[in-house]
């Protein structure tokens, strides 16, 4: 696969593990999971997203944990508790961002934007030491 696949790929594989996440999230609190309120959950981590995909320049070397995985996890979080904050969401009895929150999704958001990543290099690092033997 060239890079440029490997861009779109990455891109589709990122969007759909975040909405996976708010699908979770929205499951394990037994909240509705129709189409608007997914939406409502995962569009501030979509938009973090984005930036980090601009910003690492991940369309050109999408696999790369450094810089383009942690800049897209790092900021994936922190944009998307910003905006979860500055709208009014998730807030528990008065506190607009409780610390479990910003564990869980730090932690799942890294493991689902690096991981897959992890996975991808290894797999690739086999096949390609078997086509050269």
């Amino acid at each position: 696969m060239t890079e440029r696949t490997w861009g779109w790929l990455a891109a589709v594989i990122d969007v759909v593990l975040i909405v996976l996440f708010a699908l979770i999230g929205r499951s394990s609190h037994g909240e509705t999971n129709s189409a608007l309120a997914l939406w409502t959950t995962a569009y501030p981590f979509l938009a973090g997203w984005a930036v980090g995909y601009v910003t690492s320049g991940a369309w050109a070397r999408p696999l790369r944990f450094w810089p383009t995985g942690v800049v897209v996890w790092i900021l994936t979080v922190f944009i998307g508790l910003a905006i979860r904050v500055a709208t009014g969401q998730g807030d528990v009895d008065g506190n607009p961002l409780p610390i479990s929150f910003v564990i869980v999704a730090t932690i799942v958001l890294g493991v689902f934007l690096l991981g897959w990543r992890g996975i991808a290099r290894l797999v690739l690092r086999g096949t390609r030491r078997r086509t050269v033997r």
